[in-house]
């Protein structure tokens, strides 16, 4: 007898498990398409109530045996409605499978192994197809195709610099100090997300100017590495009550990617090309100067007026996305190859983005028992930032734009520049800066399915998980010695900066997955497992200044400083899930997680995560006769989750420094805790799901509440100590919420369909506790706009100071009834979001578009601020802001500055075409060797309305800080697209 039949006996005997029976009978079949009455490859056929099935081959054709009879068979496919069919004898049968008109019958993801039909689930998943995410128009990554598409998130783009770079928030802030964005699995792979500063400040003073941020120069965040074309579905888990099974990671929610793989059928040959005309979304103009004016400034009135901003923004760029794939699947092996070249030049000169992208996903069934998946992707891409964002030297592009007037002349003289009298020459910077990221990068993951026991009524796999992501991150800024701000003896002399991230994440799994099946309706899927998630950034950011002559190589310098930041951390825990299934009409789940971290006090200490939910189908009970309700899933489910505590919470910082010509340590300001644990998040999510007209109509109906406890705080500490701060769990916030959705089959004629949807979501935040007095965070100063952490407040409320003497003692006594010298004067909280998705066909033809409204929610404008202060601002000479109408726009908000930040803080709100597409698909067998060819014209953000003055609401000076996103000064401008579309499928 073989080792593997003792082993399996071995398994058999340990769990009491029975044998399996002999089949007795055999049913075999086609199964067709309802549509295109074409075989359907790859539908699964299984015995209702058993583990027991198969999947029919690229000819439609299955062949099954059986026990007895009569026998109930299910067949199911992705997009299919799943039909029942009783067989009372054995024999061929044909099976015609319908389109399924809503998302009901999709797989989404219940366990770290495992999923369930949509219909069962008891937590708002969001999901998005491929043709949502990527098929309407040219992404110019992931991370810009997901705004808009779910209800839930607040999604904004950082800049409008090629290469990508979001902040991402699900159902409102969830921590203060810690990261706010969602976790990104792509294939079982843990992928890093983070947000690598290129070392600028330097040049910038950004840190030095009230914020002593180090994410204030543009840089972009990983996840837009990913290609949206390689996507076969996102699972988007905002909540801990879905989240929880990945425990103290999960704090943000999850985003799970499934990139595309082989299906049955003959092999696939797909081609497609784009080309996009990129163009600012709005420009902001030029102040409408008169002879007075330009003189009152010292300049020429008779000299011309240039459009510096028209010169460096308003231009109509060229891009082109080539992709090619193919794929195809036999009965054992499936594969999947694609690659796609991106070229997108940004709309200032010297900016862009170009990626290459090549995906190889193979899977492989050896046995009946044995299967293995391998996916592997590798990304190259350069970014080209531009030099953006706060300034506190007038060198940034936008900092000085503000301050150049347009009586100078800034053109170069015998290929010198003038030095401009903003302190720096915005043609110059733009001419010969570079400020650039370049990524290799590589992601793979492997996973295999051992079927350990397979009978009528059970069955028992274990399955093996790894996944691995490295990348390279090469970040070079040069800011040459011949830039005007650099001639002068006593400057910086030129500066290069060159930095290095090497960043290594992998993960190892391993779970049990037992389903059993009883004769009486219920049945049990039981997951058990552990993992051990290993994440290593090390970055070295070397700065080079006094260059010599035109050399920017570091060693050709005078002085030469290097940082280095490593943060490693490993997690291990495990995972337990029971999901109860009684005949797909009450289905309850109930789990728990258990973590723990090198990034935590205690690095043994176990922290769990339980969860448990319910959903009841009452539509699939013998009672229910109500004719025009499709279905009707009322569900609750509570879940908690964490985040860790930050790398370096748990240990006292150390300076380097000179001691008596040695070198030497001394305390810096954070002092280490090793208590410190992580913040630990509650949530309880009640939902009603229900459909009419035979499920053409779907609602959605979701309300939550959300509690964090123990949020990292950094408290104050005696000074006598050595230090002034350390990190402490001190702290709670509630999140509170609702999210409406809604899809709809209108018309659905034989040439002319018509789908929409709607999604509404709104989200209110407070914090319930807090155990240090109230601090601000977030902004620069209180005189500008600021967020007040206060108890019983809104997390995102937006304060400042005020001038005193301007109002009344009982008007200061309603405003600021605490007397800490604070007014409120807005909320960088939505008031709710709101999308609207339509898909037209008709005929050859097919229209698709999404609008995005987003009511309400304050950004603090710092732009306009600067702009005000230089005299320069578009609208400085209209009126309407002074309230005692003395004087113009420019003027009041001017002498407001410092005192009264109300007029920069303004509604961030608006009305977005985020996406239009029209195609056509020419008719079959027009051109020879073509299966499909499909042209089009499609759109990105092509109308913008919004009252927010500056170049767009969408903006941050802080990357993706989620706490800080609504925080603008003079970033690269946004833009628009046009692409035109040809896809040809062999």
């Amino acid at each position: 007898m073989s080792k593997l039949l003792h082993f399996k006996m071995y398994v058999l005997a340990l769990l009491f498990f029975p044998v399996m029976a002999f089949a007795q009978g055999n049913i075999s079949g086609t199964v067709t398409d309802g549509t295109s009455n074409l075989p359907l490859p790859g539908a699964n056929v299984i015995i209702k109530g058993t583990a027991t099935g198969t999947t029919s081959d690229f000819d439609g054709k299955f062949s099954l045996n059986v026990d007895s009879f009569p026998v109930t068979l299910v067949f199911s496919s992705l997009g299919y409605e799943t039909l029942e069919y009783t067989a009372n004898q054995a024999g061929d049968i044909n099976i015609t499978m319908s389109e399924s008109l809503t998302a009901l019958e999709e797989v989404v993801i219940t366990g770290l192994a495992g999923s369930t039909k949509r219909s069962n689930l008891a937590n708002t998943v969001a999901s998005i197809s491929p043709e949502e995410l990527a098929g309407v128009t040219m992404q110019s990554g992931f991370d810009s195709a997901l705004s808009g598409k779910f209800t839930g998130a607040e999604i904004k783009a950082n800049s409008g610099a090629p290469g990508g770079g979001i902040s991402m928030k699900l159902r409102g802030v969830t921590s203060i100090f810690g990261d706010q964005q969602p976790l990104f699995i792509v294939d079982g792979v843990y992928v890093d997300n983070s947000s690598i500063s290129l070392g600028n400040n330097i040049v910038s003073a950004a840190a030095g100017g009230g914020n002593p941020s180090n994410t204030q120069d543009d840089a972009s965040n990983r996840i837009a590495d990913i290609d949206p074309e390689d996507i076969e579905s996102v699972d988007i888990l905002k909540g801990a009550s879905a989240a929880a099974i990945y425990g103290s990671r999960a704090a943000g929610g999850v985003v799970i990617i499934k990139t595309k793989r082989g299906k049955m059928g003959k092999p696939k040959i797909n081609f497609s090309q784009t080309v996009g005309l990129r163009s600012p979304t709005q420009l902001l103009g030029l102040r409408d100067w008169d002879a007075n004016e330009i003189s009152a400034f010292g300049g020429d009135p008779n000299a011309p007026l240039r459009d510096y901003e028209a010169e460096l923004f308003d231009h109509t760029r060229v891009s082109s996305t080539t992709r090619f794939s193919t794929s195809g699947a036999t009965d054992n092996t499936d594969y999947f190859f694609g690659t796609t070249y991106k070229n997108e030049p940004g709309l200032v000169d010297n900016t862009g983005y170009e990626k290459m992208s090549v995906r190889l996903n193979v899977g492989q069934k050896f046995t009946d028992w044995l299967d293995l998946y391998v996916t592997s992707n590798y990304i190259n891409s350069t970014s080209d930032r531009g030099f953006f964002n706060n300034g506190n030297a007038n060198r940034t592009i936008g900092y000085a734009l503000a301050f150049t007037y347009p009586w100078e002349d800034l053109s170069p003289v015998d290929g010198a520049y003038p030095a401009g009298g903003a302190g720096s020459n915005v043609l110059e910077t733009v001419a010969i800066t570079t400020n650039r990221e370049k990524v290799n990068r590589f992601i793979g993951s492997a996973t295999s399915n051992i079927q350990l026991l397979t009978t009528d009524s059970q069955s028992l796999k274990l399955v093996l998980e790894g996944g691995f992501d490295q990348y390279t991150l090469r970040t070079t800024s040069i800011f040459p010695k011949e830039l005007t701000y650099f001639r002068s003896a006593t400057s910086l002399g030129g500066v290069a900066i060159s930095g290095t991230t090497i960043n290594t994440n992998y993960n190892l799994s391993a779970f049990l997955v037992h389903n059993y099946n009883l004769d009486n309706g219920l049945s049990f899927t039981t997951q058990v497992g552990s993992f051990l998630q290993d994440f290593n950034r090390n970055t070295v950011i070397t700065i080079a200044t006094g260059l010599n002559g035109s050399q920017t190589n570091l060693g050709q310098s005078t002085n030469v400083a290097t940082q280095q930041t490593i943060r490693p951390q490993r997690d291990k825990g495990f995972f337990v899930q029971e999901e109860i299934n009684f005949e797909d009409k009450i289905i309850g789940t109930f789990g728990i997680r258990g973590d723990k971290s090198t990034n935590n006090g205690d690095a043994n200490k176990m922290y769990y995560y339980p969860k448990a939910n319910l959903a009841i189908n009452l539509h699939n009970f013998d009672f229910w006769n109500v004719d025009f309700l499709s279905y009707l899933k009322p569900r609750i489910a509570y879940g908690e989750a964490g985040r860790f505590s930050n790398f370096n919470d748990r240990f006292s910082l150390m300076n380097a420094e000179f001691i008596d010509g040695t070198s030497g340590l001394s305390p810096a300001n954070l002092r280490g805790n090793p208590d410190v644990g992580p913040e630990r998040q509650k949530e309880l999510e009640y939902g009603l799901d229900f459909g009419l007209l035979d499920r053409r109509l779907n609602f959605e109906v979701t309300i939550y509440n959300k509690k964090i406890d123990d949020l990292l705080i950094q408290a104050d500490v005696p000074t006598s100590s050595g230090f002034t701060a350390k990190v402490v769990n001190a702290g709670a916030l509630e999140n509170k919420g609702v999210e409406i959705g809604f899809n709809g089959s209108i018309i659905d004629k034989d040439d002319f369909t018509w789908d929409t949807g709607i999604k509404w979501w709104k989200n209110k935040s407070e914090m319930t506790r807090l155990d240090v007095p109230s601090f601000t965070e977030g902004g620069f100063a209180a005189s500008l706009g600021t967020f007040l952490i206060q108890e019983g407040k809104s997390a995102t409320q937006i304060v400042g100071t005020y001038d005193a003497t301007a109002y009344t003692a009982e008007e200061i006594a309603r405003r600021d009834p605490e007397g800490d010298g604070f007014f409120v004067y807005g909320n960088a909280e939505p008031d709710f979001q709101m999308s609207w998705s339509n898909q037209f066909s008709y005929k050859n033809f097919d229209l698709s578009f999404l609008w995005h409204w987003k009511k309400g929610g304050d950004n603090i404008n710092l732009t306009t601020l600067l702009y005000d202060l230089a005299g320069t601002t578009w609208d400085y000479d209209d009126t309407g802001l002074d309230p005692s109408g003395a004087l113009a726009n420019g003027p009041y908000r001017a002498g407001q500055a410092f005192v009264n930040p109300d007029p920069v803080i303004e509604d961030a709100g608006y009305l977005r075409l985020r996406e239009i597409g029209l195609y056509y698909t020419l008719p079959e067998g027009l051109i020879k060797h073509t299966k499909r060819v499909r042209v089009g014209i499609s759109g990105r953000n092509l109308i913008n309305i919004f009252d927010y003055n500056s170049y767009d609401p969408e903006a941050s000076n802080f990357g993706n800080n989620v706490l800080a996103n609504n925080v603008e000064v003079t970033p690269y401008p946004a833009s628009k697209f046009v692409n035109f579309h040809i896809n040809v499928n062999f």
